[in-house]
């Protein structure tokens, strides 16, 4: 997608926010949902600051500060992204060390901005710096961002995307603006995912918590919106067979942590509705399934699971033992569903 467009869902509260560019705050926090397009509003809302003749205060696509944005060449414009992050968006750019990126914000990134903050901007202008994603800067490049917000350089705008901002410095926090976006709403997003041509786009978006990026991310990487596993965890479970599910770790461990973790608690998050006799939320597929599964335990015992679950997210990107995480993970679960 262009860096000078907004998606559907976001055009609107784009408008209203790029309407205060005469007298706009100097760091901006961007956040919101997982999955609905931040970085995109955060890149898209640059361009239509540094666009010479805005259309409705957006990007006008046409003049030669959108044509170098378009092509990644703008002077005044600066993503400061981890070298993961980069390699995924520019795998033909050999200055990014492939075999072993950082997936963090490094110091040496922000200080690299100091020479262009001294610099004039191109016509006068704005200067812009995106940062994405806020999560992956580390104590000391955190400390080294907040210098720069503590004495902000002259016509120079920081966007800074997040998908949890309570994680980042109270102190930068504090030195921004934030510009929360809403998730869209059904019916905008299963139009977009159909658009896109995603079949049974319901289960997808449902499978994704109403995110239509990570839903269409989803329907890209796989071919039902749960993994097997999981549908295999809660067919043994059904069948009284709980040791049997140690069997699935060596599966689950070959997913990222945080994949693994947020599927099991979305499915605990499920079964604790139908403990309550209410409609699943993420995977209708499995309703009934998870309807008889949730009578062999108790409100008490999923939602203490689910919080275990919750907590386990916030080492997700630590080097933990994965053989032993995935163990415990599934020892847990057996013990949810023991009378």
């Amino acid at each position: 997608m262009s860096p000078l467009e907004f998606y559907p869902w976001q055009r609107a509260t784009a408008q209203r926010w790029l309407q205060q560019r005469e007298r706009f705050a100097h760091a901006w926090l961007i956040h919101g949902l997982a999955g609905i397009g931040k970085t995109q509003f955060a890149k898209a809302g640059a361009a239509a600051l540094l666009c010479e003749q805005p259309q409705s205060f957006l990007a006008c696509g046409q003049c030669d500060a959108c044509q170098w944005v378009q092509s990644g060449n703008h002077p005044d414009l600066r993503w400061v992204r981890p070298d993961a992050v980069a390699a995924i968006e520019n795998p033909d750019d050999s200055t990014i060390d492939s075999k072993t990126p950082s997936k963090w914000l490094r110091v040496e990134q922000l200080r690299a901005l100091t020479d262009w903050f001294n610099t004039a901007t191109h016509r006068g202008g704005y200067r812009v710096a995106v940062l994405y994603p806020a999560e992956a800067l580390n104590p000391v490049s955190s400390n080294a961002l907040l210098k720069i917000l503590e004495e902000p350089p002259t016509h120079t705008v920081f966007l800074l995307v997040a998908d949890r901002y309570q994680q980042l410095l109270p102190t930068i926090i504090s030195r921004c603006r934030r510009l929360p976006l809403s998730t869209p709403d059904h019916t905008t997003s299963l139009a977009w995912l159909q658009a896109q041509m995603v079949q049974t786009p319901e289960a997808w978006l449902a499978a994704a918590g109403g995110a239509p990026l990570a839903a269409y991310r989803l329907a890209q990487q796989m071919s039902k919106p749960y993994p097997d596993w999981l549908e295999q965890l809660q067919n043994t479970l059904l069948k009284g067979q709980e040791q049997a599910i140690i069997a699935l770790a060596s599966e689950i461990e070959k997913e990222p942590a945080t994949q693994w973790l947020t599927v099991l608690q979305r499915w605990y998050v499920d079964l604790l509705l139908a403990c309550y006799g209410q409609p699943v939320r993420y995977y209708p597929d499995l309703q009934v399934s998870t309807q008889q599964l949730s009578q062999r335990s108790h409100a008490l015992r999923l939602q203490q699971q689910w919080k275990w679950l919750l907590t386990q997210k916030q080492h997700s990107e630590h080097p933990l033992n994965a053989k032993l995480w995935v163990h415990t993970a599934l020892e847990r679960v057996i013990h949810s569903f023991i009378h």
